[in-house]
């Protein structure tokens, strides 16, 4: 079994994991002012926004990791929309928090969609790599 990179636990990551490199809480006038000066449903402002807080958050990852996650991601774009409005939804018992009005994109699945193009180029050869393993062996 694949065991965590940082943890003594097996690895199981979450849609959710996607947007840790975007939560604010407790960085709201550091993070959170850089963040604002992005759209992330404008095409341009998401590719950016992409490369610095995904692609460069999870560059000391294993490609077996990797693999893993964007298998994550693959899954929920198969399903319907919802999922990934209810992943962008605020949760006020969390000790998490997104941009300001995250919570409101008009096609977050669009957002997600991208992150899926932009990781597929990124950890294409660590991607290729991972496939030709067994992956009941980690």
């Amino acid at each position: 079994m694949l065991m965590h990179p940082y943890l003594d636990v097996p690895y199981r990551p979450r849609l959710s994991h996607f947007l840790g490199g975007f939560d604010i809480y407790d960085r709201e006038e550091s993070l959170g002012e850089t963040l604002a000066a992005y759209d992330p449903e404008d095409p341009a402002d998401r590719s950016i926004l992409i490369s610095r807080c995904v692609i460069e958050r999870f560059s000391k990852l294993s490609y077996r990791h990797k693999f893993v996650l964007f298998a994550v991601l693959g899954e929920a774009l198969e399903k319907s929309g919802d999922v990934f409005q209810e992943v962008l939804e605020h949760d006020p018992y969390s000790h998490s928090l997104l941009p300001d009005g995250w919570d409101e994109m008009n096609d977050p699945k669009a957002f997600f969609e991208s992150m899926y193009f932009q990781l597929s180029e990124a950890w294409m050869d660590e991607l290729y790599k991972a496939s030709q393993e067994d992956s009941s062996t980690w």
